[in-house]
């Protein structure tokens, strides 16, 4: 791998933006590398992310010297409480030949939130509280008030809900205990090492 890669992420909204950022960074140095990371698509939800893909894809092949062909393609979506396997494909339904062998696609089910909440011992280490997650349930203002809810217990101020933390939970947390508690995030960590190991070869 290059010490410096190029990569595009799409994502739903800041809370996805965030997290993932400080997480690929951390994993690209880890293996020995460093991206160079430009935002494509942050706000606007699920289908407002697989709209713009679609358009910067095109964009990209059409005329590769205004928007450059990226190392890395990442693309997150949550799952919305659907099968993770058919979010996934969602996506994976969206990706043009060209990017395939570059993209690595993150499902978080069924919303972000749970991610950030998926290794309890960090979030205390962090947060200072540690955070109950429960059975996962379909609505999304159930799990965005989660982590909200236990920093203001802590004695934190919580002004973004928990955003705020995504890069200290995402430097501290243990990536073999989180993904046993989300598969899929286990999938994506597994899938973003993968690609970064085969740029070595």
């Amino acid at each position: 791998m290059s010490s410096l890669l190029t990569a595009d992420l799409f994502v739903e909204d800041r809370a996805h933006e965030e997290f993932l950022k400080a997480i690929l960074t951390r994993i690209a140095k880890q293996e020995g590398g460093q991206l160079d990371l430009h935002i494509r698509s942050a706000r606007g939800g699920h289908g407002r992310v697989l709209q713009e893909l679609v358009v910067y894809q095109k964009s990209v092949l059409r005329s590769p010297q205004s928007i450059p062909m990226p190392d890395l393609l990442f693309i997150a979506i949550d799952a919305n409480c659907q099968r993770f396997t058919k979010a996934r494909e969602s996506i994976v339904s969206k990706v043009e030949n060209p990017f395939r062998e570059r993209a690595v696609i993150a499902c978080p089910d069924p919303h972000i939130e749970r991610w950030y909440l998926a290794d309890p011992e960090s979030f205390v280490q962090v947060v200072g509280i540690r955070p109950q997650l429960g059975k996962k349930k379909c609505e999304r203002d159930w799990y965005k008030a989660m982590p909200a809810k236990a920093i203001r217990e802590a004695g934190h101020p919580p002004t973004l809900g928990g955003v705020e933390f995504a890069k200290e939970l995402a430097d501290q947390m243990d990536f073999f205990r989180a993904g046993k508690t989300e598969s899929s995030l286990r999938h994506f960590l597994d899938e973003t090492i993968k690609r970064l190991r085969q740029m070595k070869a």
